[in-house]
């Protein structure tokens, strides 16, 4: 396979077959246009370039590996990775296992640590709406965790909860049922599994099914049938794998066993896996299913805690029936199950699921605005001609401190010829998508985590969810279209980087094709306090001076879907006779500023006019909004 070098660019602007700038100074006057004939009012000239054209990096990256494709029996599957094992007869912890300990948690220079811009997340505005005020924790010494708990969250590298954690610890601890809705990188999985094992780990005798002992599992033993506590369902394989991991941490010294199964690993490991007995059981919904149906590997008739994660992303790629299936179709005893809905975006679809199978008294709760991103992301949107976006790439690694760096295509042929593009000019790189075989995508993860190719190049399969220390830099070489995820998917791929406080960076190719995102694009620069380009400056608000009301972000959602003239009393929070409005919670006039509406604002001194109550397009506008 060959690919043209773009030799003849010297700028990431100009078309391949010139050097010369465009007649006029005019954007993209190229074979198109001409055809078509210059519009009336010519644009504004491209930028100048950011940085010059390079023939090597600057600074020193690992050595490429070429990846091996050979068969090998003896191939790792991180759904085999082991797991900490007590079937003690006394007592509710185990001892301490210092290898496997060292083996689960990794290094102490390895683990999580909040960056030094920690506080901006700490202080992003967190809402939330129900029956019940909770009342959040302010440090993890505070929230009533068992003390092995509080150890295994001290060797995670733990320091302080998010706003998410602050919420969701108490709300689960209460026993509510919950949604929340939170940004990219807010520490959702720790926010849902640390309340949910804490408060399984005195009732793990009484309540988990019977399991092989240790001893036994190290000879012959009869496999069990697998009958988990929790279920954690989730879209995409990568994800099971990493809430798993993460688990495995939280289980540690526990009486409790984590265990996976997604679809394209193998099913007779996972089946071995969960004969050794499981109570926390992180599934995407296909391998679910499959299991459900081979009632002598898989019951769920003991499940206490129902964990949907990424939501919107599963309703999204038609997972409904099996959604559906999955949250109703177990041997459960009506009301027995608490049910936990996590996403980054809140539509229809996810509205509906929860009304159907949670309770009326549920929490909700909702960090920052739906599907918004923070400032710890420094955002760098550059003009690129498509047609020179291949040396565009090479020039801007070639000028990058070395780092881990993710960066997203639209296509799985897109990524292997970039990937091949890349590993031709010496770079250490892996690649990623949804043809890739299971073997070949752990492979991947597995040396992009390591930083053995601290470079992937990847579809959207890996936009959501996906949690790597220490990712520096992402690159969009395609921006996503509107038709396919949008101004979300860009909001999520940049969330790959400046987790949990720390920094990160996130460059945009853009080109003509991408001006049907270029509007919501300004808008979220102007959110976050970026720099918006000379190119964008068309769409920033007139008389925008940094109110974020006047930026109507995706105004065609079903986010703020509105119900038929009149309402039906299917909107969040509406009453019957309420008036239909574009909230959570109906419509309606604004409330009173401080009026006692049922809801519950983001601090102690917050007027009504801030709370999920307070006006008729925030959540919960209405007077009603307690009730359904």
């Amino acid at each position: 396979m060959s690919f043209n070098e773009d030799s003849t660019n010297n700028g990431w602007g100009a078309s391949e077959s010139t050097n010369d700038p465009p007649a006029g100074g005019a954007w993209g006057v190229g074979d198109m246009q001409d055809a078509l004939g210059e519009s009336e009012e010519p644009k504004p000239g491209p930028p100048p370039l950011p940085f010059e054209h390079l023939e090597a990096p600057k600074h020193e990256w690992v050595e490429p590996t070429q990846y091996n494709y050979t068969e090998d029996s003896s191939v790792e599957w991180d759904g085999n990775a082991r797991v900490y094992h007590w079937d003690g007869v006394e007592g509710d912890v185990g001892p301490e296992y210092p290898e496997l300990e060292a083996q689960i948690f990794g290094k102490p220079e390895d683990r999580s640590k909040p960056g030094e811009q920690f506080d901006k997340i700490a202080q992003i505005e967190v809402q939330q709406e129900g029956m019940t005020r909770i009342v959040p924790i302010k440090t993890f010494e505070t929230a009533g965790l068992h003390p092995i708990m509080l150890k295994n969250v001290q060797l995670c590298g733990y320091k302080t909860p998010t706003p998410i954690q602050r919420y969701c610890l108490p709300a689960i601890k209460m026993g509510h049922d919950v949604i929340a809705i939170a940004q990219t990188g807010s520490g959702k999985t720790a926010a849902y599994l640390l309340p949910i094992l804490n408060h399984l780990m005195g009732k793990a005798k009484k309540l988990a099914a019977p399991r092989p002992s240790p001893e036994d599992i190290l000879g012959d033993y009869t496999p069990v049938r697998a009958e988990p506590l929790v279920v954690i369902v989730v879209p995409t394989r990568e994800l099971a794998i990493q809430i798993f991991m993460e688990a495995r941490k939280f289980c540690y010294r526990t009486m409790l066993r984590p265990g996976v199964a997604y679809g394209g690993g193998p099913l007779r490991d996972q089946i071995h896996q969960l004969g050794k007995g499981c109570d926390i059981l992180i599934a995407s919904p296909g391998r679910l299913i499959d299991l459900m149906e081979r009632p002598n590997v898989l019951t769920l008739r003991r499940v206490k805690y129902m964990v949907l994660d990424e939501a919107d992303e599963m309703l999204a790629s038609d997972w409904e029936e099996e959604l559906d299936k999955i949250l109703s179709g177990g041997e459960q005893e009506e009301g027995n199950i608490k049910y936990m809905l996590f996403s980054a975006t809140f539509p229809a679809a996810v509205r509906n699921l929860a009304k159907t199978h949670l309770a009326e008294s549920h929490v909700r709760i909702r960090v920052g605005r739906i599907g918004s991103t923070h400032e710890n992301i420094k955002q760098d949107i550059i003009w690129v001609d498509h047609t020179a976006k291949r040396q565009a790439i090479v020039d801007l690694i070639f000028t990058l401190e070395p780092g881990r760096t993710i960066i997203f295509v639209n296509s799985k042929r897109a990524a292997d010829e970039l990937d091949d593009h890349l590993f031709q000019k010496k770079m250490p790189v892996t690649s990623m998508h949804s043809d890739r075989t299971q073997r070949e995508r752990e492979d991947a993860m597995r040396a992009f985590r390591t930083g053995k190719a601290p470079i992937l190049v990847t579809t959207g399969v890996s936009a959501r969810g996906i949690d790597v220390k220490n990712i520096r830099h992402v690159i969009n070489y395609d921006l996503p279209s509107v038709d396919h995820g949008g101004i979300t998917e860009y909001t999520h791929r940049i969330g790959r980087t400046g987790r949990i406080g720390n920094r990160g960076t996130a460059f945009s190719f853009y080109t003509e094709r991408d001006e049907p995102l270029a509007e919501l694009l300004a808008f979220t620069l102007l959110e976050m306090k970026q720099d918006v380009p000379d190119f964008l400056q068309q769409y920033v608000p007139e008389g925008y001076d940094a109110d974020t009301k006047k930026l109507k972000f995706e105004p065609d959602s079903d986010e703020c879907e509105e119900e038929p003239a009149g309402g039906s009393g299917d909107a969040w929070g509406a009453s019957d006779d309420a008036p239909a409005g574009d909230s959570w919670g109906g419509g309606g006039e604004p409330s009173a500023a401080g009026a006692n509406n049922g809801t519950w604002g983001a601090s102690d001194d917050a007027s009504g006019g801030n709370t999920f109550g307070g006006g008729g397009d925030s959540f919960g506008g209405g007077a009603a909004v307690a009730s359904w």
